[in-house]
């Protein structure tokens, strides 16, 4: 759509349409985890055909028309509620829900065809980095079967920031995050993402951490697999960036 200047997001869709190589092989599935999606407790979509969810306001009339028919995948919503209850974590489906704008918009770039089965699981309320580290571990060996988990968020969230005053601590909590994401030892970098709200910029950047929270799942979900910077920008003023945990699919 229109944007004032044009080019402020060209760096992140190039980099979206690229992801698939960073990834490697074309997964069996995958296991989003959206920064729009709270519930009481954990709760993953199993429809099968999952319509989408236009989670946004005043935006131009074909953005309220955009198509992603990726199947969803039943069998594979009961598998991760089975995961996450044998950890003993509660989780619960829903098989009326549709994907929000966390995973439609960034897999239209990052798998166009739309012939990969997704799942998408909630956050659950109350935002506890630990809790959400816990449910990445629970849902490990899913990487072992092909099936690719992202998280969906922003590594800077302050509304109020963008294009504005934000910058500073952008660039603060980016080089925090780099550093905790980077960490060789797996257990040191999960304390340390727990402990997130008291690093340099962290609150600036995250007045609430919904859009953090999907990377917590991530880093648990990578066990002993290490953590790497892939993608950095300065958008409206602010520094972003993604990471990417474990080896390539092969």
């Amino acid at each position: 759509m229109a944007w004032d200047p044009p080019e402020v997001w060209h760096k992140m869709a190039a980099w979206l349409g690229q992801m698939g190589n960073l990834i490697g092989a074309v997964p069996e599935a995958v296991v989003v985890i959206s920064g729009h999606w709270e519930e009481k407790e954990f709760t993953v979509t199993s429809h099968p055909h999952p319509p989408l969810l236009y989670d946004y306001y005043g935006f131009p009339a074909p953005t309220y028309q955009l198509e992603y028919n990726a199947p969803g995948s039943p069998a594979l919503a009961g598998q991760v509620c089975k995961l996450l209850r044998e950890a003993g974590i509660m989780a619960e489906s829903d098989s009326g829900r549709g994907f929000d704008h966390g995973v439609f918009i960034p897999f239209k770039l990052v798998y166009p065809s739309a012939d990969i089965p997704i799942v998408q699981l909630s956050l659950k309320n109350g935002l506890d980095p630990a809790t959400h580290i816990g449910v990445g571990r629970a849902l490990e060996p899913l990487r072992h079967q092909k099936v690719l988990i992202v998280g969906s968020g922003m590594s800077y969230h302050n509304m109020g920031g963008f294009g504005r005053d934000g910058g500073a601590a952008s660039d603060q909590f980016d080089a925090w995050l780099t550093k905790a994401v980077c960490e060789l030892d797996p257990k040191v970098r999960n304390e340390k993402l727990r402990q997130w709200s008291v690093a340099p910029g962290g609150r600036e950047a995250h007045p609430r951490e919904e859009h953090l929270l999907p990377l917590m799942v991530a880093a648990g979900a990578a066990g002993t697999g290490l953590g790497k910077k892939v993608f950095t920008d300065r958008v409206m003023n602010v520094t972003v960036s993604a990471f990417q945990f474990g080896e390539s699919l092969h």
